[in-house]
């Protein structure tokens, strides 16, 4: 699929794991390695898709599903690619697959000091639902989660 951006989103599965796990350790100070990745990209209810400008892998999505619900459990994209609609053409990606299988609503939780990615979920029409208090570790201290909600 190609999305808007020009950009090609594709299924990711096991095999995509290293590459999955290299584009969130770019993004984030704690990262999943590429063990980790494959054991959860292979879980039942898995959806993974992967952001590729060329060749190169810029972004990944990595969710489940489960009956009727969602999560997002990681949206990762490199800074050289990001403003440039690729986390929207993920999130719309995965929500409309999570909905394919039957989920009703899409969960994530974000980092409260990550400005951009709240801005992002906030105008796709996620909606806060909670906190949860130095949730995220970080060597300048523990940051909040926020918890939101999407329904499908």
């Amino acid at each position: 699929m190609t999305s808007a951006t020009g950009l090609r989103l594709e299924p990711a599965g096991p095999a995509h794991a290293a590459v999955m796990a290299a584009v969130q350790g770019a993004c984030f100070d704690t990262a999943w390695d590429a063990e980790t990745m494959a054991t959860l990209l292979a879980a039942p209810g898995a959806l993974g898709r992967i952001a590729l400008d060329g060749e190169m892998p810029v972004a990944a999505i990595l969710c489940r599903v489960a009956v009727d619900e969602a999560e997002i459990l990681t949206l990762a994209v490199l800074p050289a690619a990001r403003r440039a609609g690729v986390a929207a053409a993920l999130l719309a990606e995965a929500e409309a697959e999570a909905a394919r299988r039957g989920a009703a609503a899409m969960f994530l939780e974000v980092a409260a000091d990550n400005g951009a990615a709240l801005a992002l979920y906030g105008g796709r029409g996620y909606r806060v639902t909670g906190h949860r208090r130095g949730y995220y570790r970080r060597a300048g201290g523990a940051v909040d989660a926020v918890l939101m909600v999407k329904d499908l």
